[in-house]
């Protein structure tokens, strides 16, 4: 097996770990039927992050690796494109996603009861649909990566 096979097969393995973890969060949350519910799907929602930020930072550093020890890759689009698409998705987190994540975390703070209240929809509404384009783009990404078009 050549280095850049080994590259291609951990970086197809990051994906598995990264992108498939990141799909499900949203779902995780959404099934609660009360505060403690949604306070527990959230600890669970923070753990699966963890699997999504080690496959992203591996997916990022073998796909920039494999440009590397094959440069041509750099002139071919798809691969410019998906390098250009995966930055601006890592670039969600701390521009868009965190911003919106923290009044949803504040109010599963201090709320007391057990009722949802009617703002935690209205946040998680508007941080969801974020997450949900930035879910798109990393779909565009894995097309991308799988057709080559260009």
């Amino acid at each position: 097996m050549t280095l850049y096979s080994f590259l291609l097969l951990i970086h197809v393995f990051s994906a598995i770990l990264g992108l498939g973890p990141g799909f499900i969060m949203i779902y995780i949350v959404t099934k609660a039927k009360n505060m403690t519910e949604l306070k527990h799907a959230y600890f669970i929602r923070n753990r699966v992050h963890v699997f999504v930020m080690v496959g992203g930072t591996l997916l990022l550093l073998t796909g920039l690796l494999m440009g590397f020890l094959n440069p041509g890759l750099f002139q071919a689009g798809w691969y410019i494109t998906s390098l250009t698409l995966f930055l601006i998705a890592l670039a969600f987190g701390p521009l868009i996603l965190s911003p919106k994540s923290k009044p949803v975390k504040t109010l599963l703070k201090n709320y007391k009861g057990e009722k949802i209240p009617e703002e935690y929809y209205r946040l998680s509404k508007e941080l969801f649909f974020y997450e949900r384009i930035e879910n798109v783009i990393f779909l565009i990404i894995i097309v991308l990566m799988i057709l080559k078009p260009f």
